[in-house]
This record gives structure tokens, C-alpha cells and sequence, in this order.
């Protein structure tokens, strides 16, 4: 009897010791320090993703960065690849924003449907397609038509355009690229590139073949500009137009373009601030420090 006793007392005093050790931890997780999510709707996320247009690259990285100083515990992760990478991500559902320098096609938004996704989309700044050659070239500007032979094949000497007798190189972005989609649209109007044209796969690629090579032509988005290659003026038949802030923002540089974010559906959570803070005046500032133009002028 004695020993029974001894058994029950043992196992109450097991029992309220127990008790005491989980109001002790539960006690010391009130001292803890706050999450990083403290603040954010159950479910909402703290990161998203944005993937595409290598144009669209320096800008959407540099807006990631500025927000999240602004916003400790949120990630914006930036990655390029093309245009149509990106909308061939957004169409999988794989990323929160795709980037691009060129519209949706038809084609691109009923595929999104059928997956569920609805693109919604979002103009964030201008951009102009700079023709670039090398600073030695002595030639300052082409008209369209000049423009279009150098890239169809047509023309294929410098001195055909009031340059050097120098065989012209062809320097162009590869078919995922939405300047690439541009550029042919707006310049070949149906013809097919050159067979001979050396493709990047970058504009930085572009650059620097344009920087090295005397005989080099090639295209880029304004931004990446600097004074290892120099930008032609252009004429489309009202005279030669530099790409300027001014011409580019009032569409007379004929290469103007917006530059293009597509969500799925109308943004919310994350990807609307994130979006909200690109369209608010220190976004846009951040638009003219990378080297585009703002959407809101």
C-alpha cells in the first residue's frame, strides 16, 4: 500500500512539473523578438520574381534594389533572358511580373488563357532603340530605307550609305528578344534578317562588338549608351532625328517604345506595392537615372 502510494505521489509531482515547463515555454516565446512577417496578412508573400526583357533588366533591378531598402523583409528577385522567356514564364505561372519591351502577342494571351492567367498590363517607361556603330565610323545618321538594306542584306558596304568601303557587319539580338520582335516590325516590315547577321544574345553582347569592330552596326535600348560606340540619328522622311529625352517621349524619334510589366490579373499584395513604388515619383525618378524615360512626365 505504502509503495502505491509512493508511485502516485511520484507521478503527480512528474505531472506539475511538466505543467510548469510548458508555461515556462510559453512564457519565453512572448520575449522572443518579432518575425520579419510581423505586419503581413496570413498567406501574403514576402517575395516575388520577375523574369524577361533584357532591356527592361537595369531598370527592373534597379527598382528592386531601391525598394527593398525601402522595404527590409521583402524580396524582389530580377532575372533577364528576353522578352519571350518572360511571357512564356508568366503564361506557366512561374513568375510574379514578366518583363518585356514589346506588347503581348495574340497568340501569347490566348495560350495564357487557356492556362488561367490573365495578362494585365502595365507601362512603366519610354525607351528608344538606339542604331549604334563604332566612333571611328565616319557615318552620323541612315535613313529607314538605308536602315533596312543594311539589315535585309540589300545594302551591304559602308560606302552605300556615304561611309567608308568598309563590308558592313550586322549586329542583331536573337528571336527571344523583344527589341528584336521591335526592331524587325518596325524596320524590316516583313522582310527576314540577313542570314549573315552575327546574333546576341545581350545587349551588352551587342555593345561590345559595336565598341570593337569598326565595321559593326547594331541596335540597342537607349540605356545602355556610354562612349564605347556612337548612336546614329535617324530619318524616317521628316528629317534626321537624334534619340533624345525630348524625341523619344514625344514619339517624333521613330523607334520610340514603352516598356512593359504583365501580371497576372490585376496586381495585389506585394506585386502592387512593388509596381505602386515604380509609378510613384521616386520610381520614375530611378527610370531617368538608369537611362530610360519616365511614363509620367
Amino acid at each position: 500500500m505504502v509503495d502505491k502510494l509512493k508511485r502516485y505521489a511520484v507521478l503527480i509531482l512528474l505531472m506539475i512539473g511538466l505543467m510548469f515547463l510548458g508555461f515556462g515555454c510559453t512564457g519565453t516565446s512572448y520575449n522572443e523578438s518579432p518575425s520579419l512577417a510581423e505586419g503581413t496578412p496570413a498567406g501574403e508573400s514576402k517575395d516575388i520574381f520577375l523574369k524577361g526583357s533584357d532591356t527592361v533588366l537595369p531598370l527592373a533591378q534597379a527598382e528592386a534594389e531601391e525598394f527593398m531598402n525601402e522595404n527590409p523583409g521583402k524580396s524582389v528577385t530580377v532575372t533577364g533572358g528576353g522578352s519571350g522567356v518572360g511571357i512564356a514564364a508568366l503564361i506557366d505561372g512561374e513568375v510574379d511580373i514578366a518583363t518585356a519591351s514589346r506588347e503581348m502577342k495574340k497568340e501569347e494571351i490566348e495560350a495564357a488563357r487557356v492556362n488561367g492567367i490573365n495578362p494585365v498590363e502595365h507601362a512603366v517607361a519610354y525607351d528608344g532603340i538606339s542604331v549604334i556603330v563604332n566612333p571611328r565610323n565616319p557615318v552620323s545618321e541612315l535613313s529607314f530605307g538605308q536602315l533596312r538594306g543594311i539589315y535585309n542584306g540589300s545594302i551591304k558596304n559602308w560606302n552605300e550609305v556615304g561611309g567608308e568601303d568598309r563590308p558592313i557587319v550586322a549586329i542583331s539580338r536573337d528571336s527571344s528578344s523583344g527589341t528584336y520582335e521591335y526592331f524587325k516590325e518596325e524596320v524590316l516590315h516583313g522582310d527576314e534578317f540577313r542570314p549573315d547577321a552575327l546574333t546576341q544574345p545581350a545587349s551588352g553582347g551587342v555593345m561590345g562588338e559595336a565598341s570593337q569592330n569598326p565595321n559593326a552596326v547594331g541596335y540597342i535600348g537607349v540605356a545602355y549608351l556610354d562612349e564605347n560606340v556612337k548612336a546614329l540619328n535617324l530619318d524616317e522622311g521628316n528629317g534626321s532625328v537624334a534619340p533624345s529625352l525630348e524625341n523619344i517621349t514625344s514619339g517624333t524619334y521613330p523607334l520610340s517604345r514603352p516598356l512593359y510589366f504583365y501580371t497576372n490579373g490585376e496586381p495585389s499584395g506585394l506585386t502592387k506595392e512593388f509596381i505602386n513604388f515604380v509609378m510613384s515619383e521616386k520610381g520614375q525618378n530611378l527610370v531617368s537615372e538608369v537611362g530610360y524615360f519616365p511614363i509620367k512626365q
